[in-house]
């Protein structure tokens, strides 16, 4: 979709400038398409988030390694929202950003900028009505209720099987509705920017580029600072794990797919000294679970967002967004441009007017390219970190000699990775698109 976004893009500006009154009819494109992704939010990620949540029930019963992965994930998961919202505060993205769909203090209320009474929020959270939770499209109330059926649905068991195909089977369906509604994306885009540009003039699509370099700046962070302090912490050798790793997240980087080098990529983290157990158990888990990257570029997007619609970020809502964000990053493995689906959830349940994430799917490859290589640095550190708490060793092969004589390791050549993919089992059945 990159190619047709970034085709709206050009056709969307041209039309703003050259035809203005052409582009100020056109919003209602952009408008059609926000509202197609609004309404599949709440059917696609109660079923995800209940079966998230199952997944990981059954991740813990499987001993120590799936507990300290799963603290893991949390914790660096964390960190990074927390770098994610700092960097994006420093800069202060999207202040004074012309946008279409008005600013915060237009929506119902006060006038006033949306702020967060965290007593409030709690209250909102906890649905005295889980049908009106739905029927109001309360996600933070259906959210909350997801994490407590998917709790009650691990504890019963085998019983619960079931219940568990009937939402695995809603889930597959609004995948397939999911990947309907973003082929439509272009369309959104050439709306909204057009009517951006006849409306505001370019001085929007600067905003856009800084939003972008702060991406990229963030990711950059996350590799040189959080990644480095990370392995020094549990003394892995980072920069020999880059060098291992390096050709197959610049695969990944070109393809925009961490699935094209899982099975290569567990078969060079064990040349690299990681166990295979550890390595084919985490790995896959991350692949759901620990995406750094596409983390890092929900916060920073939605701040971005807030920014450039005037929205208050006190340090309520900002916790309530790193909450979001942390739920929600935990669910959605396996959505088409899932990153997306993050922010129109998590703007909503933040208060946020949901028509500027159009304009960032514009913009969205460039970041995307960028995140799914720093989401594969991401878990082959995870697969490192947790063999050496474990007792392993990152001795592996870890010049450019040997990397190279072993970058045919994929499953149609030697079987190596063909047997990491049968030992995975089933954890990458279902893996994203798009990361």
């Amino acid at each position: 979709m990159g190619v047709q976004a970034l085709l709206a893009m050009v056709v969307g500006t041209a039309i703003g400038v050259f035809a203005p009154d052409v582009g100020e009819n056109m919003k209602i494109l952009g408008d059609l398409f926000i509202r197609l992704v609004e309404m599949i939010v709440l059917p696609l990620v109660f079923p995800l988030i209940v079966l998230g949540i199952t997944q990981m029930e059954s991740v813990k019963n499987l001993g120590r390694l799936a507990w300290r992965t799963i603290l893991y994930f949390e914790v660096i998961t964390t960190v990074i929202l927390l770098v994610a919202v700092g960097l994006a505060k420093a800069f202060d993205i999207g202040t004074g950003m012309p946008t279409s769909g008005g600013d915060v203090g237009q929506l119902p209320g006060d006038g006033k900028p949306a702020e967060v009474d965290f007593a409030q929020l709690l209250l909102h959270a906890v649905p005295d009505n889980v049908f009106k939770a739905f029927a109001e499209g309360n996600l933070l109330a259906v959210l909350l209720f997801a994490v407590f059926f998917g709790v009650g649905l691990a504890a019963v068991g085998n019983k619960a099987a079931p219940v568990r195909s009937v939402l695995d089977t809603v889930s597959e369906v609004m995948f397939k509705v999911v990947g309907f509604v973003i082929r439509l994306a272009p369309l959104g885009i050439l709306g909204f920017l057009a009517y951006d540009v006849a409306h505001y003039g370019l001085s929007g699509l600067k905003g856009l580029v800084s939003f972008v370099g702060v991406v990229y700046f963030g990711l950059a962070v996350i590799l040189l600072v959080v990644f480095p302090i990370t392995a020094a912490i549990f003394r892995v050798r980072y920069v020999a794990l880059l060098r291992a790793v390096g050709g197959l997240a610049g695969i990944a980087f070109v393809t925009r797919s961490s699935e094209a080098v899982l099975a290569p990529l567990l078969a060079r983290l064990e040349k690299h000294g990681i166990r295979r157990s550890t390595a084919s158990f985490v790995v896959p888990l991350g692949y759901s679970f620990n995406t750094d990257g596409s983390t890092l570029y929900q916060a920073v997007a939605l701040v971005f967002l807030a920014n450039a619609y005037g929205m208050d970020l006190s340090a309520g809502t900002l916790l309530t967004m790193v909450l979001v964000l942390v739920v929600l990053s935990k669910g959605m493995a396996g959505v088409a441009s899932a990153s997306i689906v993050v922010l129109m959830a998590a703007g909503k349940t933040l208060g946020l007017p949901v028509e500027g994430i159009a304009l960032l799917m514009g913009v969205d490859f460039l970041a995307d390219m960028a995140r799914t290589a720093v989401n594969v640095f991401g878990n082959s550190l995870a697969a490192a970190v947790l063999d050496k708490s474990a007792g392993g060793s990152d001795k592996g092969t870890s010049s450019s000699d040997e990397i190279a004589a072993g970058s045919g390791e994929s499953a149609g050549e030697d079987g190596e990775g063909a047997g990491f993919a049968e030992t995975a089992g089933r954890s990458d059945e279902r893996l994203p698109e798009r990361a």
